[in-house]
């Protein structure tokens, strides 16, 4: 058995014989799990409730007057956009890095109703709230679908919104993925562990190719479910899921009005519940090159950037080709 603390300042892993880790109970919001930067709290009043937004402030030595917010996926926190932080302050951005509600960090109320919309409107509260009236959203997977919305609820306060291989480019009910209840959801969440985790994302995020590397996300997303946070997490979870099937936002691309660029890894196949959907179905899901390709054709003036050879996570996956590319976007 291969044992290790779980250290986010670094995605070195060593290296054993077995490739099985041990996860660690680090709690429904991750009290035990340390961040790369000062985590700070923000107090969200919605929906007749006092939560907190976790959000990390990385302030550059050289300031070049722009601020970026990095938006992490379903099943990623913040953390893992350290890199990108990193290299974005050296280039002289504020960046902020929020952990959405109802993820890792930040408040996970059993009674929400979560919404891509609401998420988004917490996003501009916490800006707005730092002071930055204006952005570049860098926005990944789940967070490409916030981001999406931000642009068209704040579209003033947004100067550029890019995507990285975001949900919602396709309407997966629509194309015939069975609906599942909350309830459903929930007994699934139930079962996630860090073999399920592993295996989902080996899949549909690394096309069958599995680095060590990889394991430092796999497991901060374990520890929250693998745990004392079992319950609580796999009920917000349930939520998040039920708000991501329900509300697309692949109809409203051509409304977009901000420069936008698309960052598209073309061996990406995520497609949310895939795995219920008939086999007939289930081929046509998730086809990231096509997807891609019409998300850029239907919103105005926007630039697609493709990733050869690379899958979901491209910022996780091969840094350096994501940072080429990010520049490029940027």
């Amino acid at each position: 058995m291969r044992r290790f603390a779980l250290c986010l300042l670094t995605l070195a892993l060593p290296a054993f014989a077995d490739d099985t880790p041990t996860v660690q109970d680090l709690g429904a919001r991750l009290e035990r799990a340390e961040y790369p930067y000062p985590v700070t709290m923000f107090p969200v009043s919605s929906q007749g409730q006092s939560l907190e937004m976790a959000y990390m402030d990385v302030k550059p030595a050289k300031p070049n007057g722009r601020a970026v917010v990095l938006l992490h996926g379903k099943n990623f926190c913040g953390p893992y956009w350290k890199a990108t932080a990193d290299r974005l302050a050296g280039e002289g951005y504020r960046v902020v890095i929020p952990d959405q509600i109802g993820f890792c960090k930040s408040s996970k109320p059993r009674g929400y109703q979560y919404s891509i919309p609401q998420l988004a409107a917490n996003t501009h509260a916490l800006l707005a709230s730092l002071g930055i009236d204006k952005v570049t959203v860098v926005a990944h997977s789940m967070g490409g679908m916030i981001g999406a919305r931000y642009a068209l609820m704040f579209p003033q306060g947004t100067e550029k919104l890019v995507m990285v291989d975001p949900l919602g480019l396709e309407d997966w009910k629509a194309k015939g993925v069975p609906w599942r209840s909350v309830d459903d959801w929930y007994r699934s969440e139930l079962k996630t562990s860090y073999a399920s985790i592993r295996a989902y994302q080996l899949k549909s995020y690394y096309d069958g190719k599995w680095k060590p590397e990889y394991d430092t996300w796999a497991l901060m997303q374990a520890g929250q479910y693998e745990g004392s946070g079992r319950e609580t997490s796999s009920w917000a979870g349930a939520l998040t899921y039920d708000m991501i099937m329900n509300q697309p936002v692949v109809y409203e691309f051509a409304q977009i009005r901000v420069p936008t660029v698309l960052i598209i890894g073309q061996r990406d196949r995520t497609a949310v519940g895939k795995d219920a959907a008939p086999a007939d179905v289930r081929e046509t899901l998730g086809n990231y090159p096509v997807l891609g390709r019409e998300a850029a054709a239907k919103i105005p003036r926007a630039k697609l950037i493709p990733l050869e050879g690379l899958g979901h996570s491209p910022m996780i996956e091969a840094p350096e080709r994501f940072y080429k590319a990010l520049d490029e976007a940027l």
